[in-house]
């Protein structure tokens, strides 16, 4: 094995796509443009205090699965206030959104089921349909007639459409009034995994599923993480109370696992409650993402930088490689910069994804120009 894993590490390292873990310090003095912390919320002392209250109360770990001792009550607590705010009827929190989605798709498919997954879905919703048992076909399914023609030709009785609210990578907004429209049509359900939405989009940060006016509908789940808007960690199922049980009854992560740490259930509810009061981090995360998207389009005009419609800014480079030493040019002047490569992204399509915080100042928006000033601007535009 070693002579096998020693060819494949050197193959990877030839096609620009090894990859290293960076410890990070205490005192980072870079700005960030790497993280998912997009309301600024992962450090604010508010959170920080819930989750040390937590942690004092209730200890370390929650000492079990959640249908043994993992249960606390703040996990309901939590759960009620999820529901809440996303006008759903029901909640379920995992111990993360890689496991909430690998649940939900597995425990609502299955033999003689079938599931339609995006072609750029996260890979948690790649793995879970695998491992479904379920038939998988693969689809756009941010194109509402694609995903009509999949579902037509089905023998199935049932099936589950699965997508991205906000895709992970360049910040697309699916279309999901028409897509549950099809759903609805040919009697499927829609699940969708608003991990880069929740906080995002939607009144107030209510996320994609509100935005659509589709908060509450029976007949869609929705997914999040707790470690992005929220700046802690965990995940959720949102949905009908109905699934909500069948999930506690069948969802192997859900039964088999640990349950979250209440420290991270405290910090979470805590960060729900700043969002509920302060809309207008919203806002500026979006005001933010505008900043960064425009000094990017300054920087090299030949480049394609979209507007924003989330937090990412993507700044599409082609060759891993040029991405990888774009990507470390930025951290030698002071600015962490997100590097996606294949196979996070098709072959061609490397990239920064720039992600913009609700609390970046002034001066972190001006160094972010300067910086990307100096780095892209070099750099031609990929044919």
């Amino acid at each position: 094995m070693g002579a096998w894993l020693e060819q494949t590490a050197a193959s990877r390292a030839e096609a620009g796509l090894r990859r290293t873990l960076r410890p990070r310090d205490v005192a980072d003095p870079v700005v960030d443009l790497a993280s998912n912390d997009y309301l600024g919320l992962a450090r604010d002392p508010r959170v920080v205090d819930a989750g040390v209250d937590a942690l004092r109360a209730w200890g370390a770990g929650s000492t079990g699965s959640r249908l043994v001792t993992g249960s606390t009550r703040l996990h309901g607590e939590l759960e009620e206030a999820l529901a809440d705010f996303t006008g759903s009827a029901a909640a379920l929190v995992f111990s993360s959104g890689y496991t909430a989605n690998l649940g939900a798709v597995t425990a609502l498919s299955g033999r003689g089921a079938l599931v339609v997954s995006d072609v750029a879905a996260h890979a948690s919703l790649v793995d879970a349909a695998r491992l479904s048992r379920a038939r998988v076909e693969v689809a756009r399914c941010t194109d509402p007639a694609v995903v009509d023609q999949v579902l037509a030709a089905r023998e199935e009785p049932r099936a589950l459409v699965v997508v991205d609210g906000v895709d992970s990578v360049d910040g697309g907004i699916a279309p999901l009034a028409e897509l549950h429209a099809v759903c609805r049509a040919r009697d499927a359900v829609l699940l969708v995994d608003d991990a880069h939405g929740l906080g995002v989009r939607g009144p107030g940060g209510r996320g994609t599923l509100t935005e659509a006016g589709l908060a509450g509908a029976a007949d869609v789940v929705l997914t999040a993480t707790l470690s992005k808007s929220l700046g802690s960690q965990g995940g959720v199922v949102l949905a009908a109370r109905a699934v909500v049980e069948h999930l506690v009854d069948t969802a192997r992560p859900f039964i088999f696992d640990t349950g979250l740490a209440p420290a991270a259930a405290g910090a979470a509810l805590a960060a729900l409650e700043i969002v509920r009061g302060e809309p207008d981090r919203v806002a500026a995360l979006h005001a933010a993402a505008a900043s960064v998207a425009a000094s990017a389009r300054a920087a090299a005009p030949g480049l394609d930088v979209p507007a924003p419609t989330a937090a990412m800014v993507p700044v599409v480079l082609g060759d891993p490689a040029v991405a990888l030493g774009a990507a470390a040019s930025c951290a030698e002047h002071g600015l962490r910069a997100g590097c996606f490569r294949p196979p996070s992204v098709p072959p061609g399509t490397s990239r920064l994804r720039l992600t913009a915080r609700a609390d970046l100042t002034a001066d972190d928006l001006a160094l972010v120009d300067q910086v990307l000033h100096k780095v892209l601007g070099p750099i031609v535009a990929p044919a």
